[in-house]
């Protein structure tokens, strides 16, 4: 049997759109070096599945580059380099890409697929799996703090709830879900809110399109009044809470 096509994102941003139609809403955005399953082709457009989170959307046929089965999984097994800085360039196949906060770049410190040779990069980077502390994400979020609301988004020029989350979890070397329902049932449930800690991801129950990474004191950070900003506990306006913890694996009974 045939394996599904695949593809990776070659460019510094790439719209993921409800449906296959050119116009139709954002639901999510491809950042340079993501790669992904093609699905399905209809007219001009390939329905995809990204590999870091599994979500689905369209994109436009030729915005993709096509991979080998080989090459998808000799990414899937490299631990490659993540760009932090707001936004650079790299020379990448003899030729400059501008590239965005998040971006994944095809540098690694993997002996068997080392690709330095072939990659000019000057910028800041980390590697994806390296696991950062509460006060390294607060320089991330930092990247982030002002960022227009746009749905579907996931970049500092524009971000949903969910987006902000993901991305700034996913450059401290967190894998959350793409959407804020499933970052709910993420890491490890917090079962008293007057137990979060810095890090801890903060829901409404009655706004579920909306969550928050707690910062400490009364401060949270999220999309509120239309852009990432840091807000007070008075914001937040509402009981009904509930926390989730991602940066700790083990919650103490002190802490739970």
């Amino acid at each position: 049997m045939n394996e599904s096509p695949k593809g990776i994102c070659r460019l510094s941003v790439v719209a993921m759109r409800t449906t296959a139609k050119s116009d139709a809403s954002l639901v999510s955005q491809l950042l340079f070096g993501e790669h992904y399953t093609v699905l399905e082709e209809k007219n001009d457009m390939l329905k995809i599945q990204l590999h870091y989170d599994n979500s689905e959307g369209w994109i436009s046929k030729n915005q993709h580059t096509s991979i080998s089965n080989e090459y998808f999984n000799q990414v899937n097994l490299s631990d490659y380099k993540v760009c932090i800085d707001l936004s650079g360039t790299i020379y990448f196949q003899k030729k400059h890409v501008h590239i965005l906060f998040g971006s994944v770049l095809p540098i690694t410190t993997n002996e068997l697929f080392k690709l330095e040779e072939q990659v000019a990069f000057n910028g800041e980077s980390k590697s994806l799996s390296q696991k950062r502390e509460f006060e390294y994400m607060k320089e991330v979020m930092k990247k982030y703090l002002n960022a227009p609301y746009l749905t579907g988004g996931k970049t500092p020029f524009g971000v949903d709830a969910g987006g902000f989350i993901q991305q700034v979890f996913k450059v401290c070397g967190y894998r959350l879900p793409r959407t804020i329902d499933e970052q709910m049932k993420s890491g490890q449930e917090v079962h008293s809110i007057d137990s979060i800690i810095p890090g801890d991801l903060v829901f409404s129950a009655n706004k579920p399109e909306v969550g928050y990474i707690f910062l400490g004191g009364d401060d949270y950070a999220g999309i509120y009044g239309g852009e990432v900003k840091k807000i007070g506990l008075d914001d937040l306006g509402e009981s009904g809470l509930k926390a989730r913890r991602i940066l700790l694996k083990k919650l103490t009974p002190e802490q739970a």
